[in-house]
């Protein structure tokens, strides 16, 4: 039902301006997953439990005047609703909203909108054109649908987590959420596929994508599985490189930095030789191709480590990149924020947000030269900031009626 243009919000701009999405679902990964289509101009009512909201709202690693730092990037140019899922009244204020809908989002439990009297069934009769995006720890389907899954056992389900760290070390966990922002991706792709198929393919009508946290990051595993097939190889964790490459890994430099260096390929390893004055190492036969550099690459790091460390960070990065070898440094989150080449981006925004006032969030990406994506505004500081705005200017719901609603828990 993509809103006509003169329905559009005029605050939302971007290649998806005119599709509503409704956004149920809680922490990171199906938020996230609207988050990608909020970048770029589609209308998110996100639906947040009253009074609490979102978990999200409090997560985070820091704080700024008792108020998480994360929210205001994640829930940016989403507007916030309150509705309370497990009252009849609630329930039926989603199906209210899911008639004037393209998209709803959910990360519940499988099983859990069913309880609730909001399962696929029950919305494609209110809208049949309705795309029902569910994101899961491991699916809705098969014998592990129903356990309560997070990115870390999803990495770990999936064999990511077995190749990540050093040999006979317990494999430890990137610092980040990975499994739910990859399925986040993988959702929103999914989405915008239903969204093609429906309206520009003559499909006409909605459909379920069901998107798992394990399956997500199953996808990212490269040659894992067939290699293990045909060969019986069980990929295993490989340190600061990737097992076979070389070189490709990161090496130390005199002022007690390290940088990374990839020139595994023929043509880049020939730079890096004429670059560290070595073109003997070109017909070397240890390190003639790409096998014979797999094979030696802890003799071939060495050497190149012995080499590194006679310069600093900053002039070994700018020698290499006058060769045309691929080096970059290792960044804490301070570099990057001061890094002129993301600044020219526009990747580091400067936005005022209503509660943190001028902040730093991450830019949108990808860059479109005709219909980019931007940012409204940054995450409302209180849930349900607008009931009004979409329960009466979307939904027709008088302002008394939401006041007894609001009063009565409802909202």
């Amino acid at each position: 039902m993509t809103i006509s243009v003169d329905q559009r919000d005029p605050k939302l701009k971007g290649p998806l301006a005119g599709v509503r999405v409704i956004e149920m679902g809680q922490l990171l990964a199906g938020p996230f997953t609207a988050s990608r289509l909020a970048d770029f101009g589609a209308e998110i009512i996100k639906v947040e439990t009253p009074v609490t909201g979102d978990p999200m709202r409090e997560w985070g690693h820091h704080r700024w005047e008792g108020k998480c730092l994360w929210w205001s990037t994640l829930a940016r140019n989403k507007k916030s609703v309150t509705a309370n899922l497990r009252d009849k009244r609630g329930q039926a204020l989603i199906l209210r909203l899911v008639a004037e809908a393209d998209v709803l989002t959910e990360n519940f439990k499988p099983g859990t909108l069913e309880k609730w009297g909001l399962g696929p069934e029950e919305l494609l009769k209110v809208n049949p054109s309705l795309i029902i995006s569910r994101v899961s720890g491991y699916g809705q389907t098969g014998p592990y649908a129903e356990r309560p899954g997070f990115a870390s056992v999803g990495e770990a389900l999936s064999g990511m987590r077995y190749i990540n760290g050093y040999p006979n070390q317990p494999p430890p966990r990137t610092g980040l959420s990975l499994g739910d922002t990859l399925t986040g991706m993988f959702a929103a792709q999914g989405i915008l596929m239903a969204l093609y198929w429906r309206d520009a393919m003559g499909g006409g009508k909605g459909q379920v994508v069901d998107t798992s946290i394990a399956e997500s990051c199953l996808s990212m595993m490269e040659s894992s599985l067939p290699e293990y097939d045909k060969l019986g190889v069980i990929r295993e964790p490989s340190g600061t490189g990737i097992a076979n490459v070389a070189p490709s890994n990161l090496y130390p430099t005199s002022d007690g930095k390290y940088v990374i260096i990839a020139a595994n390929i023929d043509a880049m390893f020939k730079r890096l030789c004429i670059a560290m004055d070595k073109p003997e190492w070109i017909t070397d036969e240890r390190f003639a191709d790409h096998r014979a550099r797999g094979e030696n690459s802890e003799l071939l790091d060495g050497l190149i480590g012995d080499w590194t460390k006679t310069m600093t960070a900053e002039e070994l990065s700018k020698h290499l990149d006058e060769n045309g070898v691929v080096v970059g440094p290792i960044n804490t989150i301070a570099d990057v924020a001061s890094d002129p080449h993301f600044q020219e981006r526009n990747m580091i925004r400067r936005e005022h947000d209503e509660f943190f006032g001028d902040i730093a969030v991450p830019g949108i990406v990808p860059i479109m030269s005709e219909t980019a994506g931007d940012i409204g505004w940054l995450g409302s500081e209180k849930p349900g900031s607008h009931n009004e705005e979409v329960y009466n200017g979307v939904l027709g719901i008088d302002i008394e009626e939401l006041a007894e609603m609001e009063k009565n828990g409802v909202i």
